[in-house]
């Protein structure tokens, strides 16, 4: 696709820990036919090298982002195929970035994981960073924006920064993997998750085994 054409979902990844939630929701945008424009926060570049042991680099992000992609929940590197030509990337210090105005034209935005630190800043308008200023800009100009908030147990004053965000119209979505869909897999509990952001943003997939009201059906089914 030409730049004109181009409109992609923008995804922030904090500095909370649950890289894999991140992982696989890129992975499910790109298998929907999207562009990501991808910001990488400092603290989350910490959390990834604790996680997985990749180093995010700005000079060499398409090799550790692949990277990173391919590698399972469990930590298996080449779990997955994956292609990151359709990603873009802006480091998160770049404040004069594409995304950081409402002129640009994207989606929406998904904050995968969304630490404490970064619920407060986007609630409180912070924009400290740039995925700060995109998920505030995300709000100004009345886009979806899904914030999967990975902390627990979660204090007052986190609470109230949760409720301003809803009441700005964005999605709240804590990372809270259900069991009714019959994980046998931890990468089955990260999926569910990543699908419920997915959902969230209206991108179709086929992460995890959707309730049908009949009960049973996280039981194994033969292949």
């Amino acid at each position: 696709m030409n730049k004109q054409q181009r409109r992609p979902w923008v995804v922030g990844v904090s500095g909370a820990s649950g890289t894999p939630y991140a992982a696989a929701v890129l992975r499910g945008l790109l298998a929907a036919g999207e562009d990501v424009d991808l910001v990488v926060s400092r603290a989350s570049r910490l959390t990834l090298l604790d996680e997985t042991g990749i180093a995010f680099r700005d000079a060499h992000w398409r090799e550790d982002l692949a990277a990173w992609l391919a590698r399972g929940a469990d930590g298996k590197p080449d779990t997955f195929d994956v292609e990151v030509g359709g990603v873009r990337y802006w480091p998160a210090g770049d404040l004069a970035a594409g995304p950081s105005s409402g002129s640009y034209p994207v989606k929406g935005m998904l904050v995968v994981p969304a630490s404490t630190a970064a619920v407060a800043g986007i609630a409180l308008g912070l924009s400290k960073d740039l995925l700060q200023r995109v998920a505030s800009v995300t709000l100004k100009e009345r886009r979806p924006l899904v914030v999967a908030v990975r902390e627990t147990p979660l204090n007052g004053q986190t609470l109230k920064h949760m409720v301003a965000l809803d009441e700005a119209g964005a999605v709240v979505l804590p990372a809270s993997p259900a069991f009714y869909a019959g994980a046998t897999h931890i990468q089955d509990l990260v999926d569910f998750v990543a699908g419920r952001v997915l959902d969230a943003a209206g991108v179709p997939h086929k992460l995890y085994r959707r309730w049908e009201g009949e009960l049973g059906g996280a039981a194994p089914r033969p292949d």
